[in-house]
């Protein structure tokens, strides 16, 4: 298996690297894959400048001349990849004369680490999440509280002519729904073009269907928990006092 830009160096002008042979210490090894191309990781490592060849052919072939850099082992069972670590410590050990010139890395720490620090940004975005929609909520609630003060009387008439309490408290909340639609649409139209302008400037950016409907509807219950305190507080006008209002 050979990197990305060991390819382009190598067989450049080779349409299908597949099936050909290069020389590594003038020993021939077949092409059988080409690695996907990921980019240096850290320091002067660099995944794309790499050649992946099999232990056993390695150890026959080419260790009396070149020593490898690292050896990459899998564990059958990932539950027991402490206990494989812990083994080939002690064999290097017994190999080594006790002495402790070799370096063991356990990926499994590491994706552990990884997946706790990835945990920890999810509840932090989720905590950010949940003050935006507390800080919008309240602000539906606001507006909303102002529209029934000014049609008061408005509400009043209505009353008078034959509207019941449930009706009054359909339209409020139902405009309250209405100003949560409109604001998860300009968000969710937002969304799209600052995340159009980042993938313009090749910034990696993912869209999901699930995660924007998951916030337009986190808007619509924004609406209906937010708004039904002052719909309610419209349905229960005393209709003469709302008449006689200024």
């Amino acid at each position: 298996m050979i990197g990305h830009k060991v390819r382009s160096k190598l067989l450049k002008d080779v349409p299908n690297p597949i099936g050909q042979y290069i020389l590594i210490e003038n020993v021939p090894f077949q092409v059988i894959g080409v690695l996907a191309e990921k980019g240096a990781s850290s320091g002067d490592s660099d995944s794309d400048n790499r050649i992946a060849i099999p232990y056993s052919a390695a150890s026959v072939r080419l260790f009396g001349t070149l020593n490898p850099e690292y050896v990459a082992i899998a564990t059958a069972d990932a539950r027991k990849v402490r206990e494989a670590e812990v083994a080939i410590r002690e064999l290097m050990l017994r190999l080594h004369d006790g002495k402790q010139d070799f370096e063991l890395t356990n990926n499994a720490a590491m994706i552990q680490a990884e997946a706790r620090t990835q945990n920890t940004l999810s509840l932090m975005l989720g905590s950010i999440a949940a003050i935006s929609l507390l800080v919008g909520g309240i602000g539906v609630m606001n507006i909303m509280l102002m529209t029934v003060r000014e049609r008061t009387r408005e509400i009043g008439i209505r009353m008078a002519t034959g509207a019941r309490q449930r009706d009054i408290l359909r339209q409020f909340l139902t405009e309250a729904v209405m100003l949560s639609v409109v604001g998860g649409i300009a968000g969710i139209g937002l969304a799209l073009i600052v995340g159009g302008v980042l993938v313009l400037s090749e910034v990696a950016v993912a869209f999901s269907l699930m995660a924007g409907l998951g916030a337009f509807g986190c808007a619509l219950v924004t609406g209906v928990v937010f708004g039904f305190m002052p719909a309610r507080k419209a349905a229960r006008l005393d209709p003469v006092t709302a008449l006689t209002s200024e």
